[in-house]
């Protein structure tokens, strides 16, 4: 594989899925200790007190990294963490640990890229309303100045939201992840307030004078299960909901028309905020998603559809490399020149063992279909790999293992795979 010599290699993960220590340090309760504590939410009644114990050891971790030879660490601070309500007074312990994480990442010559949330809603934040009110999306962006004002003179990248798509979907229209919530498309304001967070968070940023500031949103293309207008409207909508009600906003300063009847009192006042420029445009692909129009009693402008014919990962995805060629092609195309370089901030899949020949074949074939996207025109300037280790997979626990290092989680020693072995190679023979 032929990759420019300044493309940058890395790794990526989440606070809540690695670190554990939730009752250590000042930290208070997020929305996910409370979504694990309720029964049946989590699958053999998991939960992510201990987790990797990346909190106690991330000197390892970042030697693991080191050896790997990458060249960014992808991680995410968690906000009850730096602010235990989510709110006002700091939590000085908090902020000496990614402050460690982060002195410890440039003395072993990566580059950090911080996270500032990543789904772990502070639970009084919660209480008060959540995504749901926009007060929120205030309050993230004081709290992205105190992350930035200690922070942003070593942080190489800035992303201010983790897939707010997941959020919305899931944790507010759905019910399957925290908060828990099944509103359908009454969750839409959550999504305008997590996008406004986003652009008040990268005005807060640069205040403090990161350098580099984008995203991370999670990008499916849309498939209709057949080529009828009935399935086609239903996949226009459904790529509204998925795509383009974060990128439109962020890159254009307008939602797409699909989601305007959904959204807040007001949310064109907002536009300017959320809009403000970015200098990367962050990818997170695993899948396509199948479409149909709806059946009866749907109360959805469409229904989802499995895709069929590829081979599926332990986590029930279907493998489709090519998929990610297409996407970077369709977003290319829709915002053009308003479009910043792209990273692949997020792509990885779940198997079994650690001789995990599947992973191997999924990263070439993803890499394969990335080379032949930059030779069609998209401006992509890095890929990291989800994740470093195997982790807290959120409501399936600690089944799905996504990680290039296996963890066994009754001892936490960590064990290089054979796919961390080719990564190595791969990043050895890309300079």
């Amino acid at each position: 594989m032929a990759f420019p010599d300044d493309f940058t290699w890395g790794v990526s993960t989440s606070a809540f899925q690695i670190e554990g220590a939730t009752r250590v340090g000042g930290r208070g309760v997020s929305v996910w200790d409370t979504f694990c504590a309720t029964p049946g939410k989590i699958r053999d009644g998991a939960n992510a007190d201990v987790a990797c114990d990346h909190y106690h050891r991330f000197p390892e971790d970042i030697a693991l990294m080191s050896d790997l030879g990458v060249d960014a660490y992808r991680f995410s601070v968690a906000w009850p963490r730096i602010q235990p309500t989510g709110r006002g007074e700091v939590n000085a312990e908090g902020l000496d640990f990614y402050d460690n994480l982060v002195d410890a990442l440039c003395e072993a010559g990566i580059a950090p890229v911080a996270t500032l949330y990543h789904w772990d809603t502070p639970q009084p934040l919660e209480d008060a309303g959540g995504w749901l009110s926009r007060e929120t999306a205030e309050r993230f962006a004081e709290y992205a100045a105190i992350v930035g004002a200690r922070l942003s003179d070593r942080v190489e990248m800035w992303i201010p939201l983790n897939e707010p798509m997941v959020v919305t979907l899931f944790g507010y229209a759905l019910g399957e992840y925290a908060p828990g919530q099944a509103l359908l498309f009454d969750a839409l304001p959550a999504a305008h307030h997590q996008n406004l967070a986003h652009g008040l968070a990268v005005q807060a940023l640069r205040a403090t004078g990161a350098k580099t500031v984008g995203t991370a949103n999670n990008h499916s293309p849309i498939w209709p299960a057949a080529d009828t207008a009935e399935d086609r409207q239903a996949a226009r909508h459904l790529d509204a909901v998925i795509n383009w009600m974060y990128a439109d906003p962020m890159l254009t300063g307008s939602y797409p028309e699909e989601v305007l009847p959904y959204l807040p009192t007001g949310f064109a006042d907002d536009l300017s905020s959320i809009s403000a420029p970015v200098d990367f445009y962050g990818v997170n692909y695993y899948e396509p998603q199948g479409v149909a129009k709806p059946g009866e009693g749907n109360p959805l402008p469409f229904e989802l559809r499995p895709i069929e014919g590829y081979p599926f990962t332990t986590n029930d995805s279907p493998v489709v490399p090519d998929g990610l060629r297409q996407f970077l092609g369709t977003i290319t195309h829709r915002y053009g020149n308003a479009l910043p370089p792209i990273h692949i901030t997020e792509s990885g899949c779940s198997f079994d063992g650690v001789h995990d020949r599947q992973r191997i074949d999924y990263h070439t074939e993803h890499l394969a279909a990335l080379e032949k996207a930059m030779a069609e025109g998209a401006d992509v300037r890095g890929y990291f790999v989800w994740s470093l280790l195997d982790n807290f997979e959120w409501s399936k626990g600690y089944q799905p293992r996504f990680g290039l290092v296996h963890v066994d989680y009754d001892t936490l020693v960590r064990t290089p795979k054979d796919s961390y072995h080719w990564y190595r190679d791969v990043i050895r023979g890309s300079r």
